[in-house]
């Protein structure tokens, strides 16, 4: 059995190899910034679907490095499995790459669960092959539906979720405990992201969704620079403070750093199989998001009220005292701050 090399020294991660799916879309390359950053070595896997080869340009700026680039699709496992044998000595995978537009999915449930439970399984097969140890999966909040009491902790009860996306999730997190209790050699750690917004403060990368997007702050940002003639506000009859749907909106950046807590932690053999929350432990509804924004970049956004949207729940925000206490990660960066970093990247992205 091989052996991992593994730093003693908690802030010298040299040697130590990632493989990073989806490495080039929105999460997944703040993700690849930060474990550079850490002294990791990383190989990305990108299809480029949803996500631009000039982002690598951007973590080479912030960073100074390239990583390793592959542009396949996990779901097919012949290339895949190229990657995973080139770099067998990887200590981890951090598994992002997935379709993930909630309303798509609703319309094409199928697309989702062939992409993203295949893409899975055959991350899986390859790590138990070529015998890579770690995993850290990109799971969701939309596990726990709509519940019955906030904050979410990760006792919340895993439900039926309201979208196919969200239930890709749920059943891929049973995918990875089934695939551990069948092996010694699997250790995994799940976090529940709630919505990252924002972007690198440098401004050379943030979300950049191709076509219409599905998430809000891109579509504030892409109306106040004039691309979107409005911003539609979907439903005000909520049963919110103002009516309007109410998320923990997390920074990318902060997302990301916990990649690198949950990679540390499993270096560390400290448990076969964990879930942790990842938000700021605060709910924000949609006209704050849209304040939040007005005031910290001084834009007016032309918006309107629309009829609710399919698969959206009314209301979700996380307890994270598990993630601050055991994986010692708390978010760190303001909700003014974060929109503002959106507005800054935005128009970088128009200027170029």
């Amino acid at each position: 059995m091989r052996v991992n090399y593994f730093c003693t020294n908690a802030n010298n991660y040299d040697m130590q190899k990632v493989i990073i799916t989806g490495g080039t879309g929105y999460i997944g390359s703040h993700t690849v910034v930060e474990f550079q950053n850490a002294g990791f070595e990383v190989v990305t896997i990108d299809n480029l679907s949803n996500s631009i080869i000039e982002v690598l340009d951007g973590i080479k700026k912030i960073t100074g490095k390239r990583p390793i680039f592959y542009q396949t699709d996990v779901s097919e496992q012949k290339n895949l499995e190229t990657v995973f044998q080139e770099h067998s000595s990887a200590v981890a995978v951090i598994h992002f790459a997935a379709y993930k537009a909630v309303g798509e999915s609703v319309k094409e449930p199928l697309k989702y669960y062939h992409n993203n439970i295949q893409g899975l399984v055959n991350i899986l097969s390859n790590m138990l092959k070529y015998d890579i140890p770690n995993l850290v999966f990109s799971s969701s909040c939309t596990v726990y539906g709509q519940p019955e009491k906030l904050p979410v902790t990760e006792e919340t009860p895993v439900v039926k979720p309201e979208s196919p996306y969200g239930n890709t999730k749920k059943i891929n997190e049973e995918i990875i405990v089934d695939t551990i209790n069948s092996s010694d050699n699997l250790n995994a750690i799940s976090l529940r992201y709630f919505n990252p917004i924002g972007a690198h403060t440098s401004a050379h990368i943030g979300e950049l969704p191709l076509g219409v997007p599905d998430n809000l702050l891109p579509y504030i940002t892409q109306t106040a620079i004039g691309l979107r003639q409005e911003l539609s506000v979907f439903g005000d009859d909520y049963n919110t403070p103002d009516g309007t749907a109410i998320r923990d909106y997390i920074n990318v950046c902060d997302l990301a750093k916990a990649h690198v807590f949950a990679v540390k932690r499993l270096l560390n053999k400290t448990s076969r199989y964990e879930t942790f929350n990842i938000g700021t432990g605060k709910g924000s509804s949609v006209m704050e998001i849209i304040k939040a924004f007005e005031i910290s970049t001084g834009q007016k956004l032309n918006y309107k009220i629309v009829n609710r949207r399919a698969g959206d729940i009314e209301q979700v925000w996380a307890d994270t005292s598990k993630a601050n206490k055991v994986l010692g990660w708390k978010a760190e960066v303001s909700l003014n701050e974060t929109v503002k970093s959106a507005w800054e990247w935005q128009k970088r992205v128009q200027e170029s």
